[in-house]
């Protein structure tokens, strides 16, 4: 359905714009003959006097000023501006009645540029093509402009004059020194061994240390000892586990469709375990954002799981309308996470108008959506990571298997061409058949169908064996025969059934021919050259999944010449075809007395049960087409399109990007990716330090981490961001060598411990004079009570725990679980996540869901929370797993179970008013109630 094209109002709001343009008299117009330049004299004036808002009449809509195309087009008020008339001008009208601008705009436009615009209309109001006006070229005062501090490149600062002080372990601490001493503050002292262990262990793996590891590590005495712990933590698999975590918060992850039927994407888990392996391998984090953008085109498929990791609604909106809304809102969310994400940029607050607040146009967010337009919610078929070898190696396998079923052929019956009194051979079956007849020699085979137990026919492999010492698949296209055949099944752009696949040397369904006709048609082989044969091998699907459209009635056929057709076989020797049999293989009907039959029926098997090694999975990780022309939307109307766009980014970053309108769908994403993971990019590099810093110290340098335009907060220690941005690049884009510079300084390894005198000058503490204290998050609250129980299962990977109530429903109901086993013990990272649902226990803790980016958590404290942690179901069960622990694994005495217990829940054993106090409470409450209380510790739940 093609969308008419309407025509916008009369009103000077385009992108959230309202231009204002003063007017001179026609008689100042007729006095003065100069050509006005549009971009030197006309455009600043046009941009000085826009507003947001105008009289109500004119705010119902019409002129835009975006473009000389719309500032023409008027509505049905009138022409807004008449090229060559300024009186038939509406626009000018408006002025003259002093109605535009608004009484209260100022600066008023001044006489002389009242009569230079008048005198430009006068001329014929030429507008350069391609010409738009934007809201940032005319004020920064309350708006970031091209000279943003984010947007400038990224310039390595010199380190900081060395301060008369002995703090300072690596550079960062030089910065961080830097600012303390010009706020008169100090540094912390060192935090004691205990509380660097734990503090670094949930920091980096986000599990607790187990007694055994807190002691090696005091008893370790090396200088490095503390480096070397930070190392064994970055090679631990957990480690990913731990920080994939924070990024798929970023990036809205989330294994449900949102919406109100909300139902699951089971195979969405791909691309979290994507991220896992990719931190864990520390892959370079340019290359990181170039796989999550465009990883179909450079190996990396599961990458893409981050462009559809959002919600997506699947119900179906008949009306044009409501399903261009739904795409729209699609790409809104791509357009949206990757800015977000990658750049730290709000871009799609520019789909209706400009950006109000970053120099972002409403026509480079079009750009940016013609570059993600081929991009759609969805599963697609992905190879295994070793396909390239399982493909060799199935191809082996498939080889020998041919062999083996060509030699069986020989236990049976050779077939006949004359009718028999009684029949010799078995009826055909869908998994093999074969005929073997006297050997001749042909050029020419046709295998003509003339009945069938259903439909077309359908044949997966047509095998021709000659009749040689080293007998060979003569039929294959490898060794250039060429089939043909009487027709072949109409299945659109499907690649199942297809005439190539007759002889390709692949077996199944998903790789065979289908005739055109009902019941019956042929296909034929032709050999490059006269072969002898003496057999035939075919079968309806090897793989056994199919039965349907089996050959029940055939003859074979073969030829030297063209026509000269010679029959060597046919299914009148066979027994009737019997469904019931059906699913039996040939040389299973017979029964094995001969011993060598008997072991090539082995063999058979055994391949068989081997096979295939090449099968695809499928994984949420998106679909991508060609995409239609992109159209700049008025007001973000999916009905109201205006110019055509061409993919591209925003000039503003790193002078962006554009690409021809005919682009292919996959070099687009490849271009943004470049374009972002550009080391000349300013934001990518800020960005993800920004991140890293915040995760390790509660607060970004930058406090908004998704945000780096004028909303967002200004750096704290602008000159030590730029530092970490360019080592970063320096240190080849490594992430684990990022978190060890971090947590291997002074700055880092501060006691966390409260100063008054600190706290009158820097109460948030954003020049870290300290070490944050920070609760844990849900989801390592949730780990190291399943840790310090002893039932936690590391098991890594995979399809995620469900942690509500199975239910066949077609609007999901997602009712919490009641009771909770092994399958539930694994890391809370391999929950299923459903958007809109949290975990019973512990959503109460500020888990996101995945509803949209959260960057950012936030960290409430609520009576729920205390509740929860107090009297939860899953709480109950799990303290009553620890305390079965303490009583495994410590003696009768009760003062060593109480040791234990803290010594698993916090790292060191319990002072001695500590031991008393608790060996009361077990003798009062029991074991059960102290394992509970220790749960309910503010120690157990924050790291200091």
């Amino acid at each position: 359905m093609e969308i008419a094209r309407q025509p916008p109002q009369f009103c000077l709001r385009t992108a959230g714009l309202l231009c204002v343009v003063a007017v001179a008299s026609h008689q100042a117009m007729a006095e003065s003959s100069a050509r006005v330049d549009f971009d030197r004299q006309i455009a600043p004036i046009l941009i000085a006097n826009c507003v947001e808002c105008h009289n109500a009449d004119l705010a119902e809509g019409g002129l835009s000023l975006v473009d000389g195309a719309a500032a023409r087009a008027g509505g049905d008020s009138g022409q807004g501006i008449q090229p060559g008339d300024a009186d038939g001008s509406l626009v000018l009208q408006r002025v003259r009645e002093g109605t535009m601008p608004p009484e209260a705009h100022e600066p008023r436009p001044t006489k002389e540029e009242i009569q230079l615009l008048a005198q430009w209309v006068s001329q014929g109001a030429e507008w350069p093509e391609q010409r738009t006006l934007s809201l940032y070229e005319y004020t920064t005062e309350h708006r970031a402009g091209e000279d943003w501090w984010s947007l400038q490149p990224v310039e390595r600062p010199e380190l900081p004059a060395a301060a008369p002080h002995d703090w300072g372990r690596n550079d960062i601490d030089a910065f961080v020194l830097q600012q303390l001493t010009a706020a008169g503050l100090e540094p912390s002292p060192e935090a004691d061994r205990r509380t660097l262990v734990r503090r670094v262990y949930f920091d980096l793996i986000g599990l607790p240390p187990t007694p055994a590891e807190v002691a090696a590590f005091l008893a370790d005495t090396r200088d490095d000892a503390y480096e070397r712990l930070v190392d064994r933590l970055l090679d631990s698999p957990h480690y990913g586990e731990r920080w994939a975590r924070h990024w798929l918060d970023v990036v809205r992850f989330g294994e449900s469709n949102g919406y109100e039927t909300n139902g699951i994407r089971p195979n969405a888990w791909h691309y979290r375990d994507y991220v896992v392996r990719a931190l864990n391998d520390d892959l370079p984090y340019d290359r990181f954002v170039v796989e999550q953008l465009a990883g179909d085109q450079i190996g990396a498929d599961l990458a893409t799981g981050f462009l559809v990791g959002g919600p997506h609604d699947i119900v179906g909106i008949k009306n044009i309308e409501g399903q261009l809304q739904q795409r729209a809102n699609d790409l809104d969310d791509m357009i949206a996470v990757t800015s977000t994400t990658f750049l730290g940029l709000s871009a799609n607050c520019a789909r209706c108008h400009d950006h109000k607040f970053d120099p972002i146009t409403q026509r480079e967010y079009y750009s940016m959506q013609a570059v993600l337009a081929g991009v759609g919610h969805g599963e697609r078929d992905i190879r295994p990571e070793d396909y390239e070898e399982r493909l060799r190696r199935e191809k082996q396998l498939r080889g020998q298997l041919a062999e083996l079923n060509r030699r069986l052929i020989d236990f049976d019956p050779a077939a006949t061409t004359i009718v028999p009194a009684e029949p010799a051979r078995p009826a055909v079956n869908a998994l093999s058949n074969g005929d073997r007849f006297e050997p001749v020699e042909m050029r020419f085979i046709r295998f003509t169908i003339l009945a069938t137990n259903a439909s077309e026919p359908c044949i997966d492999e047509l095998e021709v064996w000659s009749a040689e010492a080293e007998p060979r698949n003569v039929a294959l296209a490898s060794l250039g025969s060429v089939a043909s055949a009487s027709g072949t099944y109409a299945n659109g752009s499907s690649s199942i059934h297809q005439l190539d696949h007759i002889n390709d040397g692949r077996y199944g369904n998903r790789r065979s021919w289908i005739s055109n006709e009902e019941g019956q048609g042929w296909v034929q082989i032709e050999l490059p050259e006269p072969v002898v044969v003496d057999r035939v091998l075919w079968a309806r699907d090897r793989e056994g999944v199919y039965a349907d459209r089996l050959a029940t009635q055939y003859k074979i056929e073969v030829a030297t010449e063209p026509g000269q057709w010679k029959t060597v076989a046919t299914s009148h020797d066979r027994s009737p075809y019997a469904p019931a049999e059906e699913g039996k293989t040939e040389t299973a009907q017979q029964p094995d007395e001969d011993p060598e039959r008997a072991a090539l029926v082995a063999q058979k098997q055994q391949i068989e049960s081997a096979l295939p090694l090449t099968s695809t999975f499928k994984a949420y990780c998106g679909t991508f087409s060609q995409p239609p022309a992109t159209h700049l939307l008025y007001r973000g109307d999916v009905m109201l399109p205006q110019d055509e766009v061409v993919p591209g980014g925003f000039s503003a970053v790193a002078d962006g990007f554009q690409l021809p309108a005919d682009t292919p769908e996959s070099q687009r994403r490849l271009a943004l990716a470049k374009w972002i993971a550009s080391a000349d990019n300013p934001l990518t590099t800020r960005v993800i330090v920004n991140r890293l810093w915040h995760y390790h110290f509660g607060q970004g340098i930058v406090a908004t981490p998704s945000n780096f335009g004028f909303q967002g907060r200004k750096p704290t220690h602008p000159e030590l961001l730029n530092w970490l941005a360019s080592e970063l690049v320096a240190r080849q884009w490594s992430l684990k060598q990022m978190h060890r510079l971090i947590v291997c300084s002074s700055t880092y390894r501060q006691a966390s411990t409260p100063r008054a005198a600190a706290q009158r000058v820097d109460a948030e503490n954003r020049l870290l004079w300290r070490y944050p204290v920070r609760r844990l998050e849900a989801e390592a609250i949730r780990d190291a009570m399943l840790t310090t129980s002893g039932v936690l299962d590391l098991k890594a990977g995979g399809p995620g725990y469900d942690a509500f109530a199975p239910n066949g429903n077609y609007v999901k109901v997602y009712e919490p679980k009641q009771q909770w086993g092994p399958a539930e013990w694994r890391r809370m990272l391999y929950q299923t996540k459903p958007r809109m649902e949290q975990d019973a226990t512990f959503g109460a803790f500020d888990c996101p869901d995945a509803s949209q980016i959260a960057p950012n958590r936030s960290v409430s404290t609520t009576a729920l929370q205390a509740l929860n942690l107090m009297n939860s179901p899953f709480v109950m069960q799990q303290a009553g797993l620890f305390a079965e622990r303490l009583e495994r694994e410590a003696t009768d005495d009760a003062e060593a179970l109480v040791d234990l217990g803290f010594q698993l829940a916090f790292g060191r054993p319990p002072d001695q008013a500590e031991r008393q106090e608790s060996l009361e409470f077990v003798s009062q409450h029991g074991l059960v109630a102290f394992c509970r209380a220790l749960f309910n510790a503010n120690e157990f739940v924050y790291i200091q």
